[in-house]
């Protein structure tokens, strides 16, 4: 059975450093691994408490993520820090999952792309155990690489990058058979 990971760049930036970590990760995926881009993090509109009561109201967009995230095997999540924080969009669209169970027990890794950023890892980490995720100490490491300074094919030439992200994957994939 194929184990796929959904991978989500708290970055709306083309380019970006998470995105790119993402891109990386997903190149070294194993046989019987992959990992999946959701690259439709601006498309969700925001957090509406009066739409999510009522599933059948619920934007394309919502349907489309809550699908993408119950339909994976295990979650790998880098973002950025803005102002301290989780960006908007990332935290916009873990708000539309608080009513459903799409990622209660689910497998999370969290990749941080910077040795500066220091607030939106640890909220990410509460946010997401507050919505009963499991997140992975293994799968949830710093990468420190240059702000939009590397592109895929550097990160594949770099050893400890390379091997922290095999971890990373693989911790996802042992954890997730666990929980089965």
């Amino acid at each position: 059975m194929l184990f796929r990971i959904l991978s989500v760049s708290g970055s709306l930036r083309f380019g970006s450093s998470n995105g790119t970590l993402l891109a990386a990760a997903a190149r070294l995926a194993p046989p019987g691994v992959v990992v999946e881009s959701f690259d439709r993090l601006a498309d969700i509109p925001a957090f509406s408490p009066d739409l999510e009561e009522d599933s059948a109201q619920l934007p394309p967009a919502v349907v489309h993520w809550r699908h993408a995230i119950g339909s994976a095997s295990a979650l790998l999540i880098s973002s950025p820090e803005y102002a301290h924080g989780i960006p908007g969009a990332l935290k916009n669209a873990l708000d539309w999952l608080v009513g459903g169970d799409e990622i209660v027990g689910k497998a999370v890794g969290l990749l941080n792309a910077s040795a500066v950023s220091a607030f939106a890892h640890p909220q990410l980490v509460e946010v997401l155990t507050v919505m009963n995720a499991n997140i992975v100490p293994e799968a949830s490491v710093l990468l420190d690489i240059p702000r939009r300074g590397m592109t895929v094919e550097q990160i594949l030439d770099d050893p400890d990058l390379t091997e922290a992200l095999r971890a990373a994957i693989e911790s996802l994939r042992v954890v997730s058979d666990k929980l089965r």
